[in-house]
């Protein structure tokens, strides 16, 4: 009778972690559109049009390349465009985030085993992860790492091929859905194999299998010469053969007394299956090739990180802790666990929490990896730390599934999510303070766009070609990029000067035979134009926001 009505506790805090997980994240997630979505809309149409050609068809600029690093991305959101519009879009981003919050429940789940700690920690993890929610490949990626970090774990604890299969098969979805984060997917085996061969390499200084094994070689060259009717030295065989003897005795004894007693904070597993994993890894580095888009699933990261784009784009810089109190609190909740209290942690968890608070630090939108993982190893610290003061959770899920308990849960969690989700209410698909809706309008209506060359900001560069207007730059940074494309001319760095002001635009103007200039109405540049009353600019456009001026001497 106990068992059924603890299944029924467990059933019940099931349901009712998945239903409030789906809720808070449908809360979080955003309806205005971000400015990537618009070129992925785009870039799905000419796809579907003309299919992958390598050539990039929206900016004025000549002989750029575009190696389409989210394809299949790009054009399966057309698709959902094409048929529903903005609705089928805004729809598709909220499935996606509540699939991303649920698998990162169900795996913290079937890893720990604790359904209360994974849904409580899920919702924070939700609530960190709320403002990389949005239209773009990468929200597809997390829920591919979610799974993959799963079936890892449950390949190295079964070894069964049902594990491995999805590991072969993930990195060919990533290499045609986002192709930029190809090479992060690997990152993951890392922990896993760093700890085996420290583990292997702890045994071989424990447990002296060097010296075992140099004992055993003399032992059977010694014994080799004996059957071969060679004379050979008995007393130096038999003192041998006891070494050998005492030696393995005392391993014996070591690893009873390290079975028994385990002092450590760090846990150190020896896990045979390692080898293996190593195996799939070389396997899945080949699943690159699956792709249309050649080796960009290879490249792509590299010339990114070598051009200039990532010191200038906000979510690439390093991130400073005063600014990301959830970044903080994360490390703090870490640090006071592993400091303060009895618990131990596994060397693979300890490598992944270094290796991606170091990413993180470097590179600000790494959090959003530090907190995928971090759900699942934080869950995981939380429970041994409950199990080292014998603290029972099983008694809690049971509290917590009855009716004042899970109405007061269900109340809180609701309560929250409407708050969240109350300031966009009223907002729209497209922001009209953020993009140059009307503008755009006029520009169609007004000026011959197949001669134009419009100077346009970077953040609604995007919006500009999802309209069919050529522009000067977009939020692809990596194809204005030298570095990336190889040519002459820095269109991003110049942009980057012009928009900073920290060479006159005039010039960059004339480089580049710009014939139009659309701007932020309170931007440096406009502010210039106008209270100089430059005679070569002519005003042809102005609203709330965005102000188009004609240069005259184009």
């Amino acid at each position: 009778m106990k068992k059924i009505l603890k299944l029924k506790s467990e059933t019940k805090l099931f349901i009712m972690a998945i239903i409030l997980i789906a809720i808070f994240c449908f809360a979080i997630t955003p309806v205005t559109m971000q400015n990537d979505t618009y070129y992925t809309i785009k870039v799905g149409e000419h796809i579907k049009n003309y299919g992958v050609d390598m050539k990039e068809p929206f900016s004025w600029h000549e002989n750029l390349i575009y190696t389409y690093p989210h394809w299949l991305y790009d054009l399966i959101s057309y698709l959902i465009y094409s048929v529903f519009g903005w609705n089928g879009i805004y729809v598709a981003t909220c499935i996606l985030s509540c699939v991303l919050g649920i698998s990162l429940f169900l795996v913290t789940e079937k890893l720990t085993k604790s359904r209360l700690i994974s849904f409580v920690v899920t919702i924070g993890a939700m609530y960190v992860l709320s403002p990389y929610v949005a239209a773009r490949a990468q929200l597809v990626t997390f829920i591919l790492f979610v799974w993959t970090v799963f079936f890892i774990e449950k390949f190295l604890e079964t070894r069964k091929i049902r594990y491995a299969i999805p590991l072969i098969i993930i990195p060919i979805a990533i290499a045609n859905l986002h192709s930029a984060v190809f090479p992060f997917y690997f990152v993951l085996f890392l922990p896993y194999i760093g700890e085996y061969f420290i583990a292997n390499l702890i045994d071989f200084i424990i447990y002296g299998k060097i010296k075992i094994f140099y004992l055993k070689n003399k032992i059977a060259i010694l014994e080799k010469m004996r059957i071969e009717g060679k004379k050979i030295d008995e007393e130096k065989l038999e003192k041998l053969k006891k070494k050998l003897d005492e030696r393995i005795k005392q391993n014996s004894k070591i690893k009873i007394k390290r079975s028994n007693n385990e002092p450590y904070k760090i846990k150190i597993r020896n896990n045979k299956n390692v080898k293996l994993l190593i195996v799939i890894m070389i396997i899945c580095i080949f699943t690159g090739l699956l792709t249309p888009i050649g080796d960009t699933p290879y490249t792509y990261l590299y010339k990114t990180m070598m051009g200039n784009t990532t010191q200038n784009i906000n979510e690439h810089l390093p991130m400073t802790l005063t600014d990301n109190i959830e970044a903080m609190c994360m490390l703090v909740l870490f640090l006071s666990i592993l400091i303060f209290t009895k618990t131990k942690i596994r060397l693979s968890d300890l490598f992944f929490i270094c290796g991606l608070c170091y990413l993180m630090l470097l590179t600000r939108r790494q959090i959003t990896m530090f907190t995928i993982v971090g759900t699942i190893i934080l869950t995981r610290l939380i429970l041994n730390m409950l199990k080292e003061y014998n603290i029972n959770t099983r008694k809690w899920v049971d509290n917590v599934t009855k009716l004042i308990p899970a109405t007061f849960i269900i109340v809180l969690v609701c309560y929250i999510s409407y708050n969240l989700y109350k300031p966009k209410m009223n907002d729209k698909f497209v922001s009209k303070s953020s993009y140059p809706v009307e503008a755009c309008d006029f520009i169609l209506a007004n000026i011959d766009i197949g001669k134009a060359k419009f100077y346009n900001e970077y953040n609604y560069g995007s919006y500009m070609l999802y309209r069919g207007i050529p522009v000067f730059i977009d939020s692809r940074a990596d194809v204005y990029d030298s570095q990336f494309n190889g040519l002459e001319d820095d269109i991003f760095s110049d942009f980057i000067d012009v928009s900073s002001i920290a060479q006159y635009y005039e010039d960059v103007f004339e480089k580049y035979g710009v014939t139009h200039v659309i701007t932020y109405k309170n931007s440096k540049m406009n502010m210039i134009i106008k209270k100089s009353h430059d005679q070569n600019y002519e005003k042809l456009y102005e609203d709330d926001h965005f102000t188009i001026w004609q240069r005259l001497n184009a």
